[in-house]
């Protein structure tokens, strides 16, 4: 089994994050992994990606021409990376601040409206965090428990006011009917 995802969005969406995150999860429940970043010169605004792959086995190469999972942040992601996803592979969409639909009609498509959600919380920052959650329960690539003890993992003991708020965040994601 190899999955691979791509996130993208822009600079300071915590598109990084996101696969940096998610990249440790996996590695916590013992599957290989590869994590491959690419941001612009501008990073904050500026265009922001990163591809994970995920498997059972020794991983070839981190490149994603066909991912099986797109999850993106903004308009021109959308746009930029729809095409390469391979037939019948989902695309998780911030429907917060995408208004337009995906061409492409042989795709999954969930719409997580994570503007929205992150603000109920009080909290635009951990817009990242709620599409973690909707797409780790769509996936069921691992377990939330995993993504939480990676995401302490990065954030470190010293951030416990962050976890509480990315904890909720992951929940409430999570939570979404999707």
């Amino acid at each position: 089994m190899i999955r691979k995802t791509i996130f993208a969005g822009f600079g300071g969406q915590g598109v990084l994050m996101m696969g940096y995150i998610y990249a440790h999860a996996v590695m916590n429940e013992g599957y290989h992994v590869t994590y491959l970043p690419s941001y612009g010169v501008e990073v904050r605004g500026g265009t922001a990606n990163c591809t994970v792959a995920v498997s059972d086995e020794e991983i070839a190469s981190p490149i994603a021409s066909e991912p099986d999972y797109l999850v993106v942040m903004n308009k021109p992601s959308l746009y930029t990376y729809q095409n390469r996803l391979a037939p019948q592979g989902s695309i998780f969409l911030n429907s917060s601040i995408i208004d337009t639909k995906p061409t492409r009609k042989d795709v999954n498509i969930h719409d997580v409206p994570v503007g929205d959600m992150a603000g109920k919380l009080g909290n635009p920052r951990v817009q990242n965090i709620v599409m973690m959650g909707s797409f780790i329960k769509k996936t069921g690539l691992i377990t939330p428990e995993s993504f939480m003890k990676g995401l302490k993992q990065i954030l470190g003991e010293k951030k416990k006011s962050a976890m509480e708020i990315n904890r909720k965040a992951f929940a409430a994601g999570y939570e979404l009917e999707i």
